[in-house]
């Protein structure tokens, strides 16, 4: 593989076992030194081991990436090992599923907590480094890759709290990319469909491994090839996007856009606005369906 990514390091969180750790091994592969975080020690072990015997450099890191403090001393472990940073790949995740209406304050806070918070830590301390680093003038080529979902840009009957949180990474990308450019730092989304933890079990029929062979669509490695990219300076020119993702098909997502607009120059009434609306619906795009409904 060519060395797209030499010279370069990267945090992956969640990279003990499907997305994450493909991510890492093809990081790894192309010439980045890798932070292997996850809460399982052995799995982050087996991630670098696996690195490590193929001729990479790797190290575990089993911080918690949902506590400040503790995300910025996962930063702080990379810098003093491999010396500087160039991604963040936020990748951990997991679900609590259960129709809304009978969703509890617990289910909700854990998966708000594990992604939209988690995506925060440790790209707000990479921020504030790669921010310094800037002022000082010192050349910066930072990238960060956020994990969002199908859930996140058409929510997912059962999964209201694990869709607000992917919409969330999504509208947080875009003001990173809108508020790190200055500093030479990109962020991007992935929304990608593979056989992971979290979908194994629940899709296990349709996620099977092909018995005769043929492509496997959901191997979680397919998605790793645009995370290389996206860490490498090839992308460099690319911010603010969501790239979907499965199998070989590859994307790049449209969210909400301004639409055409009536201006009365004055207040609506409401008995108005019962004609206006169903005008305005006429020329606006059908939204796709909520998966599941």
């Amino acid at each position: 593989m060519t060395q797209l990514c030499a010279g370069r390091t990267a945090i992956v969180t969640g990279a003990g076992g499907g997305l994450g750790r493909e991510y890492a091994l093809a990081l790894a592969a192309a010439g980045a030194n890798v932070m292997v975080n996850d809460i399982n020690a052995d799995t982050a072990a087996a991630t670098v081991a696996s690195i490590e015997t193929a001729g990479g450099r790797a190290l575990v890191n089993t911080g918690d990436i949902t506590e400040h403090a503790s995300a910025g001393a996962i930063l702080q472990a990379a810098l003093q090992s491999f010396g500087d940073i160039h991604a963040i790949v936020n990748n951990a995740g997991m679900c609590r599923d259960r129709t809304f209406a009978s969703m509890t304050e617990a289910e909700w806070d854990q998966v708000i907590q594990v992604h939209l918070k988690g995506h925060f830590c440790l790209a707000n301390h990479a921020a504030g480094y790669w921010r310094q680093q800037a002022k000082t003038g010192v050349p910066v080529s930072g990238r960060i890759i956020n994990t969002s979902s199908g859930a996140g840009l058409l929510g997912s009957v059962g999964q209201s709290n694990y869709s607000a949180a992917k919409g969330g990474i999504l509208s947080l990308t875009l003001v990173q990319a809108a508020e790190l450019a200055r500093y030479g730092v990109t962020a991007n989304a992935l929304a990608p469909q593979a056989r992971t933890g979290m979908t194994e079990e629940v899709f296990a029929e349709m996620m099977k491994i092909p018995e005769d062979g043929s492509f496997d669509l959901f191997h979680p490695g397919n998605v790793a090839p645009l995370v290389v990219w996206l860490v490498s300076e090839a992308s460099a020119a690319i911010t603010g996007r969501c790239f979907e993702m499965f199998g070989g098909k590859i994307s790049i997502a449209s969210g909400w856009q301004h639409g055409l607009e009536r201006d009365k120059g004055g207040r609506w009434s409401a008995e108005e606005l019962s004609e206006v609306i169903p005008e305005l619906l006429t020329t606006a795009a059908t939204p796709d369906p909520v998966y599941g409904s």
